[in-house]
């Protein structure tokens, strides 16, 4: 069994490698099989899943296209509202970014917490990919909430959760959040649904057979 010392690395190691980072790092592969089981209990349908990374890919390519390395911006997508954080030197460059992520292709709302400061340093990012694991191995550990309902980006301490939930669901998932160790304050970019929209996107069970009548 995992311990959880290794499954809050293994998170914070997923989290890092799926983000559209302009770090110029290299993406890490994740195997087939574990893909299929996250679109498999995705919220989102298969083809939003598929323009959320298409979103991601070509926000991350025109901005690093149009600003070079002179900006620290990482791009996440979710149900085609994208998230916007990190770092940019003025206010210009701030405003120029998210005029390039409006142009993208099936973008339909941005949100913009990018910060007018130096770019971070990578001890601080380190921390934050910490940080992120630390709050998905709570999540899966809560067991009263989906845990890969929630998208969760954390920059400077600053912790955002993505998804479509309920109500009770983002609450939960707030105060599990705010609970974690260096999480200085919860952004929630929530799609809120109801409980009933809640039941239709779950795995509905097989109809069970019908016992067979014993022979006389």
């Amino acid at each position: 069994m995992m311990t959880r010392s290794r499954r809050v690395f293994a998170t914070a190691l997923g989290a890092a490698s799926l983000g559209a980072v302009l770090s110029g790092c290299a993406p890490i592969m994740i195997g087939t099989a574990a893909v299929g089981v996250l679109v498999a209990t995705d919220r989102r349908t298969s083809g939003a899943q598929l323009e959320d990374e298409t979103i991601q890919l070509r926000a991350a390519g025109r901005i690093r296209e149009s600003v070079g390395d002179r900006v620290h911006v990482n791009v996440n997508s979710y149900n085609r509202q994208v998230l916007l954080t990190g770092e940019v030197p003025n206010a210009q460059d701030r405003q120029l970014v998210e005029q390039i992520v409006s142009r993208v292709e099936n973008v339909r709302a941005i949100v913009n917490e990018l910060g007018v400061m130096g770019n971070s340093t990578l001890t601080q990012r380190s921390s934050d990919s910490l940080i992120t694991g630390r709050v998905k191995a709570a999540m899966v550990d809560a067991k009263d909430i989906f845990a890969n309902s929630f998208k969760v980006v954390t920059e400077r301490g600053t912790t955002y959760l993505m998804g479509r939930v309920t109500q009770r669901e983002a609450n939960r998932a707030t105060e599990i959040t705010r609970s974690i160790s260096g999480v200085q304050r919860v952004v929630r970019v929530l799609e809120i649904i109801s409980e009933e929209e809640l039941q239709r996107t779950l795995p509905q069970e097989p109809p069970r057979p019908a016992a067979s009548a014993p022979r006389p």
